[in-house]
């Protein structure tokens, strides 16, 4: 009996999806599978294994160290792992010691760059079977769980820079942690928001990414010309569930190899030091239904004056997202270049407002109906973790509703409302997810006492930088 079936890790739906990927490397369909986990940053993580290991790895998963959890985003260890002391209060983790990356069936894909290849993701399990609590995947998934039966369905368009690659910078004397930053070229002038022409400069390489994507079976709608130079925006289906988190994760993994594979350079940071780009965001579409009928709209007839064509239900829930807004900034906009992005009259929120179908408001009510009646959250920037970012606001909603919550009337003018504003760095962020009591309740005190170690260690390291700005500002005055 294999670790799997020791800890009774799958469901029946799951165990028949392995079958069919056994009998796919059997019958030599597989040459190598990508079997990975999203980090608490959402990089991918893991390891290639061949065609003739992925029914072991079904049976047993892989091992894969645990100092992964212990790393900021440039792969620095944080925490001490090879003390006396227990890291982060995990027995588990001393030493470095082996986590198991178990496969879930269901998310399998074959990479349509990378011919013979499939791709997996994982859930993390500690080696006695235990889930490891600082799986953000297992995370959602718990939230979720929160959520008295009803559906938690999002739809996401993400916006990010796609330049020309003119050097990769892979020189020895670009080295470090982290290495130097590759040198890049514009694709087109931009400033002409979702212009016809300009698309049509982008379609060579646009075309190669759409085809990769949809062969990845992502759920694509749509390739937008952004306002910036180089900037295109990608929309996809909404999903239940991890569907959403899970198909952002693959999504930034293939639009960066499919960019690099035809000498491209894709980026997800919000806002690149390049003169004349413009802050990238993520925008959060979600909705809540029961037995399959949205739980947002309000009754037919409702008048929408004083308050958002909205149900009780969906009021608490915006409520909630209001109330939370500058903890779930932490998630949502988790590096200290994301704050770049909230400026006055920008297209982003900078205050914790909501609007009628208004893209200066943190929060947008959208639809009309069951069906069609969402709540459109702008606050999130594309290099955000999928499963905290969906955590976070499905957990704040959830908050909401629990206390009945009173959104306020909407803002005509977002930029000059009277609200609370946005954290101005994440630092700030850090401070109010600390003093939040709903997200050590919900997601628990544990992982958001992790999580916050984890990024002011990132804080620390910035503020030991000398920058640009410092350099210009005074090496020449004083």
């Amino acid at each position: 009996m294999g670790f799997v079936e020791r800890h009774g890790l799958w469901t029946a739906e799951q165990t028949a999806a392995a079958e069919e990927i056994r009998s796919r490397a059997e019958s030599g369909g597989l040459k190598v599978v990508r079997v990975v986990f999203a980090d608490q940053h959402g990089l991918l993580r893991g390891k290639t294994v061949t065609a003739g290991e992925v029914a072991n790895v079904l049976r047993d998963g892989t091992g894969i160290a645990s100092s992964l959890l212990a790393k900021d985003t440039s792969g620095r260890t944080v925490f001490p792992l090879f003390t006396k002391e227990t890291p982060l209060g995990l027995p588990e983790l001393r030493g470095a010691a082996d986590m198991v990356m178990v496969p879930d069936p269901l998310t399998f894909r074959m990479l349509p760059w990378s011919p013979g290849t499939g791709w997996l993701l994982c859930d993390l399990r500690f080696t006695s079977g235990a889930a490891v609590p600082l799986c953000t995947r297992g995370l959602l998934r718990s939230v979720l769980g929160q959520a008295g039966g009803v559906t938690y369905r999002t739809g996401l368009e993400v916006e990010f820079h796609l330049f020309r690659l003119d050097d990769p910078r892979l020189g020895s004397a670009d080295l470090g942690q982290p290495g130097a930053a590759p040198e890049v070229g514009m694709l087109n002038h931009g400033y002409q928001y979702l212009s016809e022409l300009r698309y049509d400069e982008l379609d060579p390489v646009l075309d190669v990414l759409r085809a990769g994507i949809e062969g990845l079976g992502l759920p694509l709608r749509s390739l937008e010309v952004e306002f910036g130079p180089s900037q295109v925006e990608i929309t996809l289906q909404p999903a239940d569930g991890l569907g959403t988190a899970d198909a952002m994760v693959l999504l930034r993994g293939a639009v960066k190899q499919i960019a690099a594979r035809h000498g491209h350079h894709a980026t997800f940071m919000c806002r690149p030091q390049l003169p004349g780009v413009f802050s990238s965001g993520w925008h959060l579409h979600q909705s809540v239904l029961r037995d399959g009928v949205g739980l947002f709209a309000a009754e037919p007839g409702t008048a929408a004056t004083d308050g958002p064509r909205l149900s009780p239900y969906g009021a608490a829930f915006l409520g909630g997202l209001l109330r939370h807004a500058r903890a779930t900034t932490a998630f949502s906009t988790p590096t200290l270049n994301g704050y770049k992005r909230f400026r006055s009259q920008s297209l982003a929120p900078d205050r914790a407002v909501w609007g009628r179908d208004n893209r200066g408001a943190m929060v947008r009510v959208l639809g009309d109906g069951p069906s069609s009646t969402r709540l459109e959250n702008r606050i999130g920037e594309p290099a955000a973790n999928p499963y905290l970012y969906l955590a976070s606001q499905l957990a704040a909603g959830l908050e909401g509703v629990a206390g009945g919550l009173d959104p306020g009337p909407a803002a005509d003018e977002p930029y000059a409302a009277r609200a609370e504003p946005l954290p101005r760095s994440l630092g700030e962020a850090l401070d109010a997810l600390d003093s939040d009591r709903v997200f050590a309740d919900r997601l628990g005190k544990d992982f958001v006492a992790y999580y916050s170690s984890v990024k002011r260690a990132e804080i620390a390291r910035f503020g030991q930088e000398v920058t640009d700005w410092e350099q210009r500002e005074y090496f020449r005055v004083f």
